[in-house]
């Protein structure tokens, strides 16, 4: 059995193959994730788990070189956008529409899906690389 690090062997899975630009979306539990997509489902009721928990948990094992949202969150969602950008100052972040959010969900190599039930809760993380 894994000693430390992510459990989840979905999760650890995905993170591993990553390469350079590569993308995973965490996701709120309404995002609509289409068949072909991996899905690594985590909710277990309205806001368990929480995007940020998971989010922050991801941080500390992927390289991020950018976090790309939807543009509506800055004003539909202004509690998590505030959490989001003051804990990840050191990241590049950038916004799309919703819209381009899910048309980007095709390219991605999995959705993180979390219990998260605030509106536009959804970010792209796009891998860096360690060199």
């Amino acid at each position: 059995m894994k000693k430390t690090g992510i459990l989840n062997r979905d999760i650890a899975s995905v993170l591993s193959q990553l390469g350079h630009t590569d993308t995973i979306i965490l996701a709120d539990c309404g995002l609509p994730i289409p068949q072909q997509t991996l899905c690594i489902d985590l909710s277990i009721e309205l806001g368990t788990p929480s995007l940020n928990d998971i989010l922050q948990l991801i941080m500390q094992h992927m390289v991020v070189e950018k976090i790309t949202m939807a543009k509506e969150i800055t004003f539909k969602n202004t509690k998590l956008h505030h959490q989001l950008t003051a804990n990840y100052l050191n990241v590049e972040t950038d916004y799309v529409s919703h819209k381009e959010l899910k048309e980007a969900i095709k390219d991605a190599k999995a959705v993180i899906r979390t219990g998260e039930a605030t509106p536009f809760a959804n970010v792209i993380l796009h891998a860096g690389v360690i060199f």
